[in-house]
C-alpha cells in the first residue's frame, strides 16, 4: 500500500513475510502505485480544484497552547477537578505536559475555542486597572469575596463598594450575586485588591462618553 502526493510518497505498507522479494518487483509496484495514485488524484482535482482555503467548522482539530509552568496546578486543579470540568463542558480531550504544552483535541471549531477559553481563564492572571464582572463568594464584616476568573477571588473591602457610606455588606450585595469590580492592586502575595465603586464610576463615565 502506497500512499502520497503528485510530488511523492508520504508513506506505504510493505509484507515483510514474503521471501525472494526483489528489487525489480519494488520498482514494478511502486511504478504502478505511482500511476494509480496519480489517477486518482486527477478525479479527486474535478470535485476539488484546491483545497479548502479554511477547515470546516465540523472538522475536527488539533491545536497546543503554551501556560506557564507553575500554572499547571491551576489549571489541573485539585483532584484533576478544573481540567475534568473544561473537558466536560467543552467536549474536548486535553493532554498537559511538564513543559506547561497544554494539547487539545476537538470534535469541532466549537468544541475547541470553549476549551481554549477555559484554559486561558484558568490561567490568566488579574490585571490591575482592568474591571470584571464576578461573582460574590463569601461576606464577611470587613467586605465580601468575588471570583474574577475560575478558581481566582479577590476581596472588595466594605469602604470599596459604593462611594456612599452603608453600615453593612449585606445592603450591597449576597452570595452568589454578580458584581462589577476593578482591580486596584495585587500584593506581594498575589492577593487582588477590587473595587466596586471604582468600576461603577468608571463604567458610568464610558456610558457619559460614548
Amino acid at each position: 500500500k502506497v500512499a502520497g502526493t503528485r510530488k511523492g510518497i508520504t508513506g506505504f505498507q510493505v509484507d515483510l513475510k514474503l521471501r525472494g522479494l526483489t528489487w525489480d518487483v519494488v520498482e514494478s509496484a511502486l511504478a504502478r502505485a505511482k500511476q494509480g495514485r496519480l489517477q486518482i488524484l486527477d478525479f479527486m482535482t474535478t470535485v476539488l480544484p484546491e483545497p479548502r482555503a479554511e477547515l470546516s467548522a465540523h472538522a475536527p482539530r488539533i491545536t497546543v497552547m503554551m501556560i506557564p509552568v507553575d500554572k499547571i496546578g491551576a489549571l489541573i486543579g485539585p483532584g484533576g477537578s478544573n481540567i475534568r470540568r473544561v473537558c466536560e463542558i467543552s467536549g474536548a480531550q486535553i493532554d498537559i505536559q511538564d513543559d506547561g504544552s497544554v494539547s487539545i483535541f476537538a470534535n469541532n471549531a466549537e468544541s475547541l475555542a470553549i476549551a481554549q477559553n477555559e484554559v486561558s481563564a484558568l490561567t490568566a492572571e488579574a490585571e490591575e486597572g482592568k474591571i470584571y464582572e464576578g461573582t460574590v463568594t463569601g461576606i464577611k464584616e470587613f467586605g465580601c469575596f468575588v471570583e474574577i476568573m475560575p478558581g481566582k477571588d479577590g476581596l472588595c473591602h466594605i469602604s470599596e463598594l459604593a462611594d456612599r457610606r452603608i453600615g453593612s455588606v449585606e445592603d450591597v450585595c449576597k452570595v452568589g450575586d454578580k458584581m462589577m469590580v476593578k482591580c486596584i492592586g495585587i500584593d506581594d502575595r498575589g492577593r487582588i485588591k477590587l473595587s466596586r465603586r471604582e468600576a461603577m464610576r468608571d463604567l458610568d463615565a464610558q456610558k457619559q462618553n460614548g
